[in-house]
C-alpha cells in the first residue's frame, strides 16, 4: 500500500460504491444526492503532493494536470476528498470531453486541459482535521467535515460542493432533470459510515424513451444474422443523426428481421454524423454496418443522454408503424445543464 505522508489512508483505498434502486427510499435517514456524469475521484493531497484516484484505484494525475494545479493551490495543506471529476463545456457536462482526456500524448493532455479545464465536484471528506481518518465516522459528521473544509478554501476555481437535501420531494425533483448533466441520484444513509469498496450507496436512475429511426444496422460476429440496429434522429437541418443501437433483440426474432432489413438495403442511412469505428459503445463488435432505407421507427428506452448519443445500449421496447420517420428529431434529448454547480454557458 502506498501512503502519503500524514495522511491515515493509502492511495489505493477503496471508494464507496452504489447498487442499483428502482426508487428513492421512502423511510427517514437517508440523505439524497446528485449522481454527476464524470470520472468518480478520490483526490489526496499531503502538502506539495496531490494525487488523483479513479475508482479502479489507477491514478488521474496525469490526465487532469490542471486539477492537480488547482488542488495544490488550495489554502488546506492535507486532505482525503470523494467526489467526481466533470468538464463543463458551454454549461453542460461532457463526458466526451472527459474520455478526451485519457490521451496517451502529454501534450495532447495538457492541451486539452488549458481549453477544457475540469472541475471537481466534491462530496464526501475522509480525513478531518486533526488527521484523523472519518471512513469509520457516520455520513453527518464526514458532511459537516466537507463543508468546513470547503469553506476553509475560499470560492475556489474549479472546485464545487455537491448539494443534497434529506427532503425526497425534492430529491424527486433532482430525479425528474437526470438524463445528461445528472446520471441520476444517489442515496446515502445519514448514520452510514464510508463503506470502502462495498455497494453501500442507493443509486436511482430514470429511465427514458424515444423513437427513432433505423438508419442501418451491424451483423453478428461470424454471422449473416442481424447483431444490432443502428438509431438516428433528425437535426434541425434535417441530416439524420446516428444516436446509438439497441442489441435487444431475441434469437428467434433475428432471422426474419435480418431479412425484413435487407429488403431495405441501400438507402442512404445516415446523413449527418454516421457510426465510425469501434467505440465506448461497440464492445468489439465489427465497425463495419450495412445503411438502409430511412422507413422503419422504433421506441426503445434509455437511461443516459451525452454529446447527442445514448451512452449505453437502449432496449427495443417496440415498433412504430404508425410514426413517420421524420418525427423522430432529437428534439426529444432535452439537454440539461449544469445550472446544479453554478455552471453556465462560456
Amino acid at each position: 500500500m502506498t501512503t502519503l505522508p500524514s495522511l491515515p489512508l493509502p492511495l489505493e483505498f477503496a471508494p464507496m460504491e452504489a447498487k442499483l434502486a428502482a426508487a428513492l427510499p421512502t423511510e427517514d435517514g437517508w440523505r439524497f444526492e446528485p449522481k454527476w456524469d464524470g470520472f468518480r475521484c478520490l483526490a489526496f493531497r499531503s502538502g506539495d503532493h496531490v494525487d488523483l484516484r479513479a475508482k479502479s484505484g489507477k491514478p488521474l494525475a496525469r490526465y487532469f494536470p490542471d486539477m492537480v494545479a488547482t488542488l495544490a493551490a488550495l489554502r488546506v495543506d492535507h486532505f482525503i476528498l470523494d467526489g467526481e471529476l466533470t468538464i463543463p463545456v458551454n454549461g453542460e457536462l461532457s463526458f466526451d470531453a472527459l474520455q478526451m482526456r485519457l490521451h496517451p500524448a502529454e501534450s495532447r493532455v495538457r492541451k486539452l486541459a488549458a481549453e477544457t479545464p475540469a472541475t471537481l465536484v466534491l462530496f464526501d471528506c475522509l480525513m478531518d482535521a486533526k488527521g484523523e481518518s472519518l471512513a469509520d465516522a457516520p455520513l453527518t459528521r464526514r458532511r459537516a467535515a466537507l463543508e468546513a473544509i470547503f469553506k476553509r478554501f475560499k470560492a475556489p476555481n474549479h472546485v464545487r460542493l455537491s448539494p443534497g437535501t434529506d427532503d425526497r420531494l425534492e430529491a424527486e425533483s433532482w430525479l425528474a432533470q437526470s438524463g445528461a448533466a445528472l446520471d441520476g441520484i444517489v442515496a446515502k444513509r445519514l448514520d452510514g459510515p464510508y463503506a470502502s469498496g462495498e455497494r453501500a450507496m442507493l443509486k436511482i436512475k430514470r429511465l427514458r424513451t424515444a423513437d427513432c429511426v433505423v438508419g442501418g444496422f451491424r451483423y453478428e460476429a461470424d454471422s449473416r444474422k442481424v447483431g444490432s440496429l443502428l438509431l438516428g434522429l433528425y437535426d434541425d437541418i434535417g441530416r439524420l443523426d446516428h444516436v446509438g443501437y439497441t442489441s435487444a433483440i431475441s434469437d428467434a426474432e433475428r432471422p426474419a428481421l435480418t431479412a425484413k432489413l435487407e429488403k431495405l438495403v441501400g438507402g442512404p442511412g445516415f446523413t449527418g454524423d454516421a457510426p465510425g469505428g469501434p467505440s465506448r459503445w461497440s464492445n468489439g463488435r465489427s465497425a463495419e454496418w450495412t445503411p438502409l432505407k430511412t422507413e422503419l421507427v422504433v421506441e426503445v428506452r434509455y437511461d443516459h443522454v451525452t454529446g447527442n448519443r445514448f451512452r449505453h445500449g437502449t432496449t427495443l421496447l417496440r415498433w412504430r408503424p404508425d410514426k413517420a420517420p421524420r418525427q423522430c428529431t432529437l428534439s426529444q434529448l432535452r439537454s440539461e445543464s449544469a445550472s446544479l454547480l453554478g455552471e453556465t454557458s462560456a
